[in-house]
Order: C-alpha cells, then structure tokens, then sequence
C-alpha cells in the first residue's frame, strides 16, 4: 500500500501538472467499493470547478477545489493498487479505470485501481478534511514525545495507528526504528527521551529521504507520470529478512508486530 512518501510525490506530481485547470467533464466507472461518496455527488461537486490545489493530509490525496464561492474537496484514497494519472486524453484508457476528470486543456485526470482497494469521495462542509492523526513531516520532537506518553502497545504498532500519527505505514516504521536503534516490540510508553528523539529524527529523516527518491515502488506504485521511485534501494530492513545487516552483517530477523510483519537488526536494534 502507498504510504506517505509515495501519496506525497503523486499529489505533489498532480498538483505540479494540473494547479488551476477546470474540469469540465466527469466520468466514473460504477464499480462497486471504489466509490465512498455516491458517483453523482462526486460528479455534480467536480464538474465545472476549479482545481486550486493538490496535496496530501496523512495517506490521502486532498484536490482543493472552488466554483464561485463554493469551496469542495475530492479525496483519492490509492488503497493497494490504486494510481493517480494525468494524461492525454488520446492515451487510451487502462484497465481498471474508475474515474476521469476531463480537463479544460484536454488533458484528463484518470483513477486506475485493479483491486479496488481505493476509495473516492468528496467533502463539502466547512473546514475540509483534516486527517485522524498528527502530520509526521512537521511534529516537533516533544508534541511528538507526548503522542506516546503511557501507551502500552509496541512502537511499531503505535506508529501505525493512524489516529496517532497518519501517514505512517510498514515500510518507513521498520526503517526508522532500525535507523533509531530501537526494537519494534519496545512498549511505546516505556521509550525514554533520547530514544523519542532519535526516532523522531529518524522517521522526518527517513520520510524526506523517501519524497526525494520518489517513494518506494515495491508492488503496484508509480507517480502522476507513471513512473517508478528508487526507494527501495535504499532500504535498510524492510523486505529483507534473513539476508544480513548492511550496517553490521547480523541475519536479520523477522516478526509479527500489531499483525504485521517486521524486520529488524537483533544487534543493531535494542
């Protein structure tokens, strides 16, 4: 699944490519799961607006939208497979295309998603879509600390909890608690302050590393052109189980933490 990184340079991508464009013309697929707002509100919201912005709030893409006076927002949620493409409307349509939105220069905004996984929806109340949880990218190291303060689960489940901390997924925990010096099954209320430091500075450094590279491509991912990111070949433990560490040649070991899996040093990581 795409996470923070990844939705960042697609939304990043997007927004590079299609800032200020009116989507004139609005089709969608009628498949089942891909639609959380209903297709006809999602049409009727979307056609003849302007698109002030793309960005990501945690692991969802936000497209700021305005007609006149009315403020809206089309939420993508890529799920497993899901891709955020802007092309040429002569390009034909891939497989498993969902949603386009018809550019005023001819150019379309295309939702693919194989295993429907994705989720689509508008907002129009006041406010807009906020996230469930705090921004990773911007927290300071002591709002940070507090996130988790007298919890009981293992960091890397706490780092996964959405509510806490959005954006976060599988890949980027296992590299920045491996980059920390930390074992997963710690108990999150139990790190001490140099600890919550350092996996602070770990996880922005880590997270920025990942945006610059383009994020990980390990399954379906591409960006707004399609393309790859390089990630991957930087990563430290995730996906590597059992071959050794690259920082000191200890087998890496593998876990189950919070029902997913986890990688980690047995000597690098304590």
């Amino acid at each position: 699944m795409p996470e923070l990184p990844e939705v960042e340079t697609v939304a990043n991508g997007v927004d590079a490519r299609v800032r200020g464009q009116r989507i004139e013309r609005v089709w969608t697929s009628g498949k089942p799961q891909t639609f959380k707002s209903s297709e006809a509100e999602i049409a009727e919201t979307l056609t003849g607006a302007r698109i002030e912005r793309v960005r990501r709030v945690g692991k969802t893409i936000v497209m700021d939208l305005r007609r006149g006076e009315v403020a809206a927002q089309f939420l993508v949620h890529l799920g497993m497979t899901g891709r955020l493409l802007v092309s040429q409307a002569e390009v034909p349509l891939p497989l498993h295309t969902h949603a386009v939105l018809s550019l005023g220069d001819g150019r379309e905004v295309r939702f693919v998603d194989p295993r429907r996984f994705g989720r689509l929806s508008v907002v129009t109340e006041a406010g807009g879509y906020l996230g469930p949880g705090a921004e990773p990218t911007t927290i300071s190291v002591e709002e940070f600390s507090k996130l988790f303060k007298g919890r009981k689960l293992a960091i890397k489940a706490a780092l996964l909890n959405q509510s806490i901390l959005h954006g976060v997924g599988n890949i980027y925990a296992d590299e920045s608690l491996f980059r920390a010096g930390i074992r997963p099954r710690k108990q999150a209320g139990r790190l001490t302050k140099a600890e919550l430091a350092r996996l602070h500075a770990a996880l922005q450094k880590v997270l920025a590393h990942a945006i610059e590279l383009g994020g990980s491509s390990v399954s379906d991912y591409v960006d707004a052109d399609g393309v790859r990111g390089f990630f991957q070949l930087e990563h430290k433990v995730y996906g590597r189980a059992g071959e050794t560490c690259r920082d000191c040649g200890t087998e890496l070991k593998k876990i189950v933490v919070g029902g997913r899996t986890t990688i980690y040093c047995p000597a690098c990581q304590r």
